[in-house]
């Protein structure tokens, strides 16, 4: 069976093709700009590698699954209301779903990854954003209306860096985005007061330049104030994966996005936080741990969305 995924993020996109056992045999990335020029790059990539059994769609919410619509994701400005798997039925005539690209993610790591075997687990994103997938029970959860598992949209604080726009927010603490603010605000702080500023942003003119990449670079060199960016950011991960460990008692956390590339910089604040925040007796049976398919996450759950539609 030949499948082909799709994964749209707020910064790249790629078209996989692949099979139902989440095996890729082909890629080709495609940079995030506008919608059109996206879809239309997309749609290149899919034709050329048509024919096939089923297309996937792993994407960030909010979305219509049932009716195969992207609404409109806070990741991807300007992608209102598009039918994009009927536009995908009508060129090449195949068969095409669409999930949650946190959805996605869980059911690809909960098939052939970190959660195999889990009868209940949750996938947190941890990228451009923060959403989470869930598996209870031994089957994905989606909720009333394909909207279930918005962690991100969770506050943790009154006041803090902005994300899935609400200030103080999981997604605001625990993203790239998030934790580019973090340094941002890091960074202005000891510039204005005259003081040599971080390893990741030497002068006024650098700070459009900061990311969570070269926040984490710098703490890897040792940079006092990078390291208190992750570390922050790793302790509001701490504590909102306790309200996730108490309110669905799984047996795995799987993190993808920037955990797996910095886990040295942020297990061990979080794992303080859990100890003291979550219920010990359901932290106890829970494990937290990197994406199994790390980078590659959103290739495998883009085609098991495709494989779960077959099925």
């Amino acid at each position: 069976m030949k499948l082909i995924g799709i994964d749209i993020g707020g910064t790249k996109c790629s078209v996989v093709t692949g099979d139902e056992t989440g095996r890729v045999t082909g890629k080709t990335k495609i940079e995030t700009k506008g919608y059109k020029e996206t879809i239309s790059r997309i749609f290149d990539a899919v034709r050329a590698a048509s024919p096939a059994d089923a297309v996937g769609i792993s994407c960030g919410g909010p979305l219509d699954e049932k009716n195969g619509i992207i609404l409109s994701p806070p990741n991807l400005p300007g992608w209102d209301n598009i039918p994009i798997c009927d536009m995908i039925k009508k060129e090449f005539g195949v068969k095409c779903a669409i999930k949650n690209d946190a959805d996605a993610c869980a059911v690809a790591e909960w098939k052939y990854g970190a959660g195999k075997g889990c009868d209940n687990m949750v996938f947190l994103t941890f990228g451009t954003g923060m959403g989470a997938g869930l598996i209870i029970n031994g089957a994905p959860y989606s909720g009333a209306n394909g909207n279930a598992g918005e962690a991100g949209h969770i506050r943790l604080a009154s006041k803090g860096p902005v994300g899935y726009n609400k200030a103080g927010s999981f997604e605001g603490f625990c993203s790239g985005g998030g934790i580019k603010q973090l340094g941002v605000t890091a960074a202005k702080k000891l510039l204005s007061a005259g003081l040599p500023g971080p390893l990741f942003c030497r002068t006024p003119d650098e700070l459009p330049d900061i990311t969570a990449k070269s926040i984490a670079d710098a703490a890897y060199k040792g940079d006092k104030t990078a390291v208190g960016i992750y570390k922050k950011s790793a302790r509001y991960l701490g504590a909102g994966i306790s309200v996730i460990i108490d309110l669905l008692n799984p047996e795995t956390v799987v993190i993808g996005g920037i955990y797996p590339r910095c886990e040295d910089l942020l297990q061990s604040e979080m794992m303080k936080v859990i100890e003291k925040e979550a219920l010990s007796f359901s932290a106890s049976v829970c494990r937290v741990v990197p994406a199994y398919f790390g980078d590659g996450i959103g290739d495998v759950a883009a085609l098991s969305v495709a494989a779960c539609f077959m099925n």
